[in-house]
């Protein structure tokens, strides 16, 4: 099985990369499950790519069902190196508007109900979540976004926001009032349900992890606006489908070419505790790709 530079997870609505060139559908099993649905590989610009659509294709798994340790660590299996997620979230400011797109750099983590990491039952590690955000990788996607947005003429309406704290909850229903304001007096900028435990999980596997997250709604805080619904919601993120495509492409074709050094991929390097020498024979199988 050929090797991966760089993995795509889609979400809501995009369930599959219409760039990638000579797919390869790729049914995989890991010590922690299945994925979500088959890994797809293939070339976007000459740069080898895996994609998987987090919700399967048909959008058939809740945020709370998707099988996140199984997802990262088949594409650990494909050899990405630099993880993009693509999401759609709800906006808790006023300047966070519908069909804009955020570059979120920390997480909230409020989920109660998943696996969150590879170790425990005989290994431990704590791996730094500080910035749990690849930098690189980030500015790498911003001028993405730049580069996409300016292609388009000039009336296109939508704003990059380079920064923000995304709240991710566990769903698969959407937020109460008073959450809705819990979550902007954490200073919160978006809401979404599946960036938890994703970019910890990416960071326990070492990849450079950044999320294109794309605003279709506000949430239910705002006093003038309607407060969220599936077809609001997935209607504004079809609008964006087609840049988030374009945007994902580009971003693909610069660290193909650029392949930026990030702090995630020797994030294990100080933050193993429990030696393999330590492990039994059973662990260390189980986390020999990790740990290699």
């Amino acid at each position: 099985m050929s090797q991966s530079l760089v993995g795509v997870i889609g979400g809501s609505g995009l369930y599959q990369m219409d760039a990638l060139q000579d797919a390869q559908e790729h049914r995989m099993n890991t010590p922690f499950g299945a994925p979500s649905d088959v890994l797809v590989t293939g070339r976007v610009h000459g740069v080898a790519v895996a994609f998987l659509a987090r919700h399967a294709r048909g959008h058939r798994l809740l945020p709370t069902e998707v099988p996140y340790r199984a997802n990262i660590h088949a594409m650990k299996q494909l050899g990405v190196r630099y993880l993009l997620s693509l999401s759609a979230v709800g906006s808790l400011r006023e300047d966070f508007k519908p069909l804009d797109m955020v570059l979120p750099d920390q997480f909230i983590d409020l989920t109660k109900r998943r696996e969150s990491s590879f170790f425990g039952q005989g290994a431990v590690a704590h791996v730094s979540m500080a910035q749990p955000v690849c930098a690189a990788a980030s500015g790498v996607l911003a001028r993405a976004v730049r580069t996409v947005l300016g292609a388009e003429a000039p009336d296109h309406g939508v704003t990059l926001h380079e920064h923000g704290t995304y709240v991710c909850i566990e769903g698969p229903q959407f937020s109460s009032l008073a959450e809705s304001h819990w979550y902007r007096s954490m200073g919160a900028a978006v809401v979404g349900m599946t960036n938890m435990p994703e970019a910890k999980l990416a960071r326990e596997a070492q990849m450079a992890y950044t999320t294109l997250a794309m605003v279709t709604d506000y949430d239910c805080w705002h006093p003038r606006e309607a407060s969220v619904t599936v077809d609001m919601a997935l209607a504004n993120l079809f609008k964006n489908a087609g840049r988030a495509q374009q945007v994902a492409a580009e971003a693909i074709r610069l660290l193909g070419t650029e392949r930026p050094v990030s702090e995630a991929h020797s994030a294990l390097k100080s933050a193993l505790v429990t030696q393999p020498d330590e492990m039994s024979a059973e662990v260390r199988a189980r986390l020999a790709l990790l740990l290699a």
